[in-house]
């Protein structure tokens, strides 16, 4: 396990890449390694399926001349590094000119790297993994009403990147991650309901226990039992929170500075703009403790921080790396992502909306008739005109409370019209990389029978 925690060698290895660039002739380059451990087993009706382990260590070069650039990557660790850099100058010789592309300016680096706790040392053995697999599955057959089980799985892992610059940076880090999951089916032949539940955590300590996943998700299968169809209308909808987090994640894809740059999102005039209600306050922070993505720097070497995307209902920044943020003519954000054969490209780190002061309870106690979700299908997203429309399951509100379980529906509206009428319940849980409470938002079409 030591040698798995150990980056020293890839840390190396990236500083002798970005060497042999320059010594190539490359005016600057970077190099970034990653390393990835994977296991997982899956099981069904009491007996593994499914079970694997995978290692991996990668790395990527980009070089550059001028405004010309080229990316090259290779899990031959051990191969010729001068090879690898001689093949991504040549490449970016008769790459076309990038007017936007080059590495992050000196003083946007990071120079301090905060501990945030993403490491948890001890890789669970299989034997564990299925035996909590086996204890969800059980747990969710054992529920009243459920006839079959889906199946459940447990994972564990271990991810990390290194990041060395011909500006000076060198910075790694790991991640530790774990997860567990059941489905779970109640009722028999065309009457069957399906239903799940999963955990996700950096450390083991910090996960649901299979007993509580399996019996929830063999709960939430049995309540979805008897669906009724509704009629076409024009309703409030409650989104529950574990699918709330999908409409911030809609906000993300709109903000990110290459779809703006673009032209291809549907916020692309809205900077400074009122989005939401006053009050409502969207957050992305890399640098949240053991944050499911977390992280002391971005793909570039740029200093993480916390930002503000929305503040009182303000559409406040886009999320930007160096190259988009040049195109748009303004400063990175430090949200560049990258994989080791592809340049650096915007991406939202650990995002969440901020609570509101109602329960679930009060936000749905005036709705005379609305419509509660708790899964959502499909991805009738139009990312150039904000237009919504996805089918829907979930449960029927009368009289402020939920009345039956609801199939077969499809939920349409306009994303800016429905940022502009969402109000957030209090209970926000940090459980997933984007994380809202339960959310209200007014004047939906339900389209059922």
């Amino acid at each position: 396990m030591t040698s798995l925690l150990d980056q020293s060698s890839l840390t190396e290895l990236a500083e002798r890449l970005v060497a042999a660039a320059r010594r190539a002739g490359a005016d600057a380059a970077d190099a970034v390694a990653v390393r990835s451990v994977s296991l997982s087993v899956e099981v069904r009706e009491g007996a593994v399926e499914e079970s694997q382990r995978s290692e991996s260590d990668d790395i990527g070069l980009r070089v550059l001349l001028g405004r010309r650039q080229a990316l090259v990557s290779t899990n031959d660790i051990a191969g010729d590094v001068s090879a690898l850099a001689e093949r991504a100058v040549a490449m970016a010789k008769v790459a076309p000119e990038d007017a936007f592309a080059g590495l992050a300016d000196t003083d946007e680096l990071a120079r301090d790297f905060p501990d945030l706790d993403l490491i948890d040392p001890e890789l669970p053995s299989v034997a564990s993994l299925e035996a909590s697999a086996k204890s969800a599955e059980a747990a969710g057959l054992a529920v009243k009403g459920v006839t079959k089980s889906e199946g459940a799985s447990a994972s564990a892992g271990i991810g990390g990147m290194v990041l060395a610059t011909s500006r000076g940076f060198r910075g790694a880090y790991l991640s530790s991650h774990h997860s567990l999951s059941m489905a779970a089916i109640a009722g028999e032949g065309t009457a069957m309901e399906r239903d799940y539940d999963f955990s996700s955590a950096l450390h083991a300590a910090d996960l649901d226990g299979p007993e509580r996943i399996g019996r929830s998700a063999g709960e939430r299968a049995v309540k979805r039992l008897n669906p009724h169809k509704v009629a076409t209308k024009k309703v409030p909808v409650v989104f529950d929170k574990r699918i709330a987090g999908g409409l911030i994640g809609h906000l993300a894809s709109a903000i990110n500075g290459s779809a703006v740059a673009r032209k291809t999102s549907f916020l692309k005039d809205k900077l400074g703009e009122r989005l939401f209600k006053p009050g409502i306050r969207i957050v992305d922070d890399p640098l949240r403790k053991r944050g499911l993505r977390s992280r002391p720097f971005d793909a570039e070497g740029v200093a993480a921080r916390p930002l503000a995307i929305v503040e009182d209902g303000v559409l406040k920044s886009w999320l930007l790396d160096c190259a988009t943020a040049r195109e748009l003519s303004l400063t990175t954000t430090g949200h560049a992502a990258r994989r080791v054969s592809s340049p650096p490209s915007p991406s939202a780190t650990n995002l969440h909306l901020e609570p509101g002061p109602k329960t679930p309870d009060e936000l749905i106690a005036d709705i005379a008739e609305g419509f509660y979700v708790t899964e959502l299908i499909g991805f009738g997203i139009n990312p150039v005109t904000g237009d919504y429309s996805r089918g829907a399951t979930g449960f029927w509100i009368e009289r402020g409370k939920l009345a039956y379980p609801v199939s077969e529906v499809t939920i349409a509206g306009n994303l800016i019209a429905m940022y502009a009428a969402l109000t957030p319940a209090n209970n926000l849980e940090f459980r997933y990389g984007t994380n809202a409470p339960t959310v209200r938002v007014e004047g939906l079409t339900v389209a059922g029978r």
